[in-house]
């Protein structure tokens, strides 16, 4: 059985995911892409959909990984949360890592479990320094018992903290100083957050550490209103990347160069080619900022 499972990692890919577009990978579109292998980057996978021994998903995604480089996204460890990680989730996560080697690693700054009850949500927390200190042991925790740098998500907020003490991106740049992780950059999140709460999204995104930056996020959202009559957006993912987060996306590319970028489509799932057709979008945004720097270059 070893054996046979060194000889299958062997046919793999380089696990290492290319500054290009991705999708998630949905069972629904499993026989298209196996089918068809479509030119993308990368596919990624929720982990918690993958902590069971072995069946159908497994060899799908056994499948997907001889062709392609993979991203590993966790929905479930519970960063934000009071209480101490759930060990026996992390050491199924660290297994799940070992056996398919994703080029990266991410979590969410959300916390989603409170004594044993879990709930479907990713949910926020304070920016103060009681939270900080928690969020930076559980992170050092996860990268200790896997082994490898963890990047972590900005939310999508729709509430704040009278006892925050500091802003987001205050709490996110001192999270990578302490702990040495890198961050996920979800520009819809920012879209999201940044209407809901009255602010520029443009001076968020300006003042975010894209240095640390290991893949971004693009997705769709559903607009409504609160009740005050205000806008108000919900992270779906249920749509495609609205005109303003493609915009944010093109000017942050073209400052800082590109990056591993995922559509994230979770939610009445499209057809593969609709998504195909919104990771293509996303590489012509790449394709035109390595040109502009590489002219820029050419200009010096």
């Amino acid at each position: 059985m070893l054996s046979e499972i060194s000889s299958r990692q062997d046919k793999r890919v380089e696990a290492g995911v290319p500054a290009r577009a991705g999708a998630g990978l949905k069972p629904e579109h499993v026989a298209d892409i196996l089918e068809s292998r479509p030119e993308i980057g990368f596919f990624e996978v929720h982990a918690e959909n993958y902590m069971g021994a072995g069946g159908p998903p497994h060899r799908q995604l056994e499948a997907i990984r001889r062709d392609y480089p993979l991203s590993l996204h966790g929905v479930g460890l519970s960063i934000g949360g009071e209480g101490p990680l759930d060990k026996d989730h992390l050491q199924r996560l660290a297994g799940l890592i070992r056996r398919y080697e994703p080029g990266l690693f991410s979590e969410h700054l959300a916390w989603s479990t409170h004594d044993t009850t879990y709930y479907n949500d990713l949910l926020p927390v304070p920016y103060d320094r009681a939270t900080l200190d928690r969020v930076c042991d559980h992170i050092d925790e996860v990268q200790q018992t896997t082994g490898r740098q963890m990047l972590l998500e900005n939310p999508s907020t729709y509430v704040a903290f009278e006892q925050s003490t500091m802003s987001e991106i205050e709490f996110l740049k001192e999270i990578t100083r302490r702990t040495g992780c890198g961050l996920l950059l979800d520009i819809n999140n920012v879209f999201v957050s940044s209407t809901n709460h009255q602010r520029s999204a443009e001076a968020y995104l300006a003042e975010f550490p894209v240095a640390e930056v290991g893949e971004i996020h693009l997705g769709g959202h559903a607009p409504d209103t609160d009740d005050a009559g205000r806008p108000l957006l919900i992270d779906a993912h249920d749509r495609e990347v609205d005109a303003a987060v493609w915009q944010l996306y093109e000017t942050t590319v073209q400052a800082h160069g590109p990056l591993p970028t995922l559509i994230e489509w979770d939610n009445d799932i499209p057809a593969w080619p609709v998504l195909l057709a919104e990771a293509r979008a996303a590489d012509r945004v790449l394709a035109r900022s390595v040109q502009a720097r590489s002219l820029q270059a050419g200009m010096r």
